[in-house]
């Protein structure tokens, strides 16, 4: 990468030095996958690095750490407390588990998995469910129709049952938005707000991503707002999946609109930059951007670098 991040020169940055955004409220986390080629790894080793780069949350696959034992689901949750590190989750459905599918048996596999993911995640004290739990990933509108309305009401009718599992677990569903080349049922933050007030659960939120917002939304701040209360977690990509500050997500924006609705959740980044394995394959990344780049020093140079849009937030 260059000297130079969204406007900032990072020529002579000392990533020691005390800063004041330290202090700013939000936890702000990484997505294990930025330095893997597979899904299914070794989530340990990430606990360290992530603590050691000073983030506040390490985020990782939900489906993986739900197929672990559950002492050994448990000996990772004490590790990353031992790391003073919060633990999120996300996934995107497989097909076989399409809660808003046409077939029956497959939205009841569907709301069988969530349940397993609630129960799973609820054994170590709870947290955050985050990503395409709606219907699955990737999925287009199958070909010829045009009518979403159907598979949004299976999706609704599939989460309402779904969510209990949620509420007697303390976890959290987070639907995430995300753009129409990946998903066809929620592309908007206002498409969001009516599924989860259709859900109609103290249990639903909403996630953000600004990867996905700079294609669908008008302005990233107005669908901050629009999202509001039910704003649940925030994924941090830049528009070329670097890590933030590379590209021209308007960062000041969503930091001031953040402020606005008194977000306390926590942000999470996701850049992806290696292609091959099944994390380039699914994420669509075709060329390599690491090359010549020290991966732990960019996602610690983001960290700092979202950390002082926060602390600065007008």
């Amino acid at each position: 990468f260059t000297g130079k991040s969204n406007g900032v020169s990072f020529q002579n940055f000392n990533l020691n030095q005390p800063h004041p955004w330290r202090a700013c409220m939000n936890k702000v986390g990484i997505y294990y996958a930025y330095w893997t080629h597979e899904w299914d790894v070794d989530f340990h080793p990430y606990v360290d690095k992530v603590a050691d780069l000073g983030f506040d949350i390490l985020e990782v696959n939900a489906g993986t750490f739900a197929n672990l034992s559950s002492a050994d689901r448990k000996a990772l949750k004490a590790h990353a407390d031992e790391r003073k590190l919060n633990m999120t989750y996300c996934i995107g459905l497989p097909a076989a588990f399409d809660v808003a599918s046409k077939d029956a048996a497959t939205r009841q596999k569907g709301v069988a998995f969530l349940q397993a993911q609630a129960k799973g995640i609820g054994e170590v004290g709870g947290g955050q469910v985050s990503g395409i739990l709606y219907s699955s990933w990737p999925a287009l509108m199958p070909k010829g129709e045009t009518d979403k309305r159907p598979y949004l009401e299976n999706s609704l009718n599939s989460m309402r049952v779904a969510i209990k599992a949620a509420e007697e677990n303390n976890v959290i569903f987070n639907m995430e938005v995300v753009n129409r080349f990946e998903q066809y049922l929620l592309n908007t933050a206002e498409e969001a707000v009516a599924y989860v007030k259709a859900v109609d659960s103290p249990n639903i939120k909403i996630l953000l991503d600004t990867y996905h917002m700079n294609i669908e939304e008008d302005h990233i701040g107005t669908a901050i707002e629009t999202a509001g209360d039910y704003l649940g977690h925030v994924h941090l990509g830049e528009n070329n999946r670097r890590p933030p500050g590379y590209g021209h997500i308007a960062w000041d924006e969503l930091a001031s609109a953040l402020k606005k609705i008194e977000y306390k959740g926590g942000l999470v980044m996701e850049p992806f930059l290696m292609p091959g394995g099944q994390v380039g394959s699914d994420i669509r990344v075709w060329r390599d951007m690491s090359v010549g780049v020290d991966l732990d020093f960019e996602a610690k140079k983001a960290l700092q670098f979202i950390r002082g849009k926060l602390a600065g937030a007008q």
